[in-house]
């Protein structure tokens, strides 16, 4: 192994941030969004990484660090999320809130790199982040910033399954506390199993950025990374009203202009065969990638999972 492979695998990320409108926990004017920064700030080749509902950004560590000599790589932590500020009110937990913060932190970022708008990006979205890039590509071009190149949507498209929400409804938001790493680790498993296989190794690696230890309890018990007031606008959620979301994620995802790949566990239980099938006839007509054994989401950990990513946004 030489040396340029050891510092690659070796690489960590910068952690910034970028301040939104909206009232936090921590201030009523404004809300601190979390940004893991991988490779050169200043190439202009920028490529953002969004995490699904309940994650936050160092799911991506893998495929990050596999693309971090091409571009800029962006993970956010979604507010709520991670190292990323609690709203103030729950209700402006949104795939709406969460494309205006990345409209403020591309902005940022642009600035930084002194490129002239719009900043050409591209796009990994799995589950929510998928949602929220949609919702960003939908804003006008002098509101974003932003010009999409490619996007990759990871197990995610227009048409949701209501029960594969009410599986994550059951679980998502609970009081949960453990006493070690691993403790946690195989809890998340037992609500993770659609995420595939992975090593004993790999799995801890992605349980431990989603923990953080509870301050206010003596015994330094560990608790989940996110706000579980997250659950409380999923909780409203709906067959009326996710159909009816449905009709405008399709029209959203009509107007599309950039090329689309989009990636499916093939025991999805949230992205069915059909929609992903009509996402390829429609629309950017999508190139479709199923991976067998998985179902929702794939990680992007895989080697076959990362060339596949690779392979498009690298073409």
């Amino acid at each position: 192994m030489n040396q340029a492979t050891i510092t690659a695998s070796d690489a960590q990320p910068e952690l910034a941030f970028v301040d939104c409108p909206g009232a936090s926990l921590r201030s009523p004017d404004s809300h601190r969004m979390a940004y893991w920064s991988w490779g050169d700030p200043a190439n202009p080749r920028v490529l953002v990484c969004v995490h699904g509902l309940s994650r936050q950004g160092r799911d991506f560590d893998v495929l990050a660090r596999a693309l971090s000599s091409h571009y800029h790589v962006v993970c956010p932590d979604v507010v709520g999320r991670g190292q990323s500020d609690w709203l103030a009110d729950p209700r402006g937990y949104q795939v709406f809130t969460y494309a205006s913060d990345m409209a403020v932190m591309l902005k940022q970022l642009r600035e930084a790199k002194g490129l002239a708008a719009p900043m050409t990006v591209d796009w990994v979205g799995t589950s929510m982040g998928g949602l929220i890039g949609l919702g960003l590509s939908s804003l006008p071009a002098e509101a974003s910033g932003i010009q999409l190149r490619r996007m990759v949507l990871n197990d995610v498209g227009p048409r949701l399954r209501i029960e594969a929400l009410h599986r994550i409804g059951s679980y998502l938001g609970l009081p949960k506390r453990f006493t070690t790493e691993q403790e946690a680790a195989d809890y998340l498993w037992s609500i993770s199993a659609g995420f595939g296989p992975h090593t004993p190794e790999q799995w801890l690696a992605l349980s431990r950025p989603l923990l953080r230890v509870d301050t206010a309890d003596e015994d330094s018990s560990l608790i989940l990374h996110y706000d579980p007031a997250i659950a409380e606008p999923f909780k409203t959620l709906t067959a009326d009203s996710a159909t009816s979301g449905e009709a405008m994620l399709w029209q959203v995802y009509d107007a599309l202009r950039c090329e689309v790949l989009l990636l499916r566990g093939q025991n999805s239980d949230l992205l069915d065969a059909d929609t992903a099938r009509q996402m390829t006839e429609r629309g950017p007509r999508a190139r479709l990638i199923e991976f067998p054994g998985v179902g929702h989401a794939p990680t992007l950990i895989a080697p076959d999972q990362v060339q596949a990513v690779e392979g498009f946004l690298l073409a």
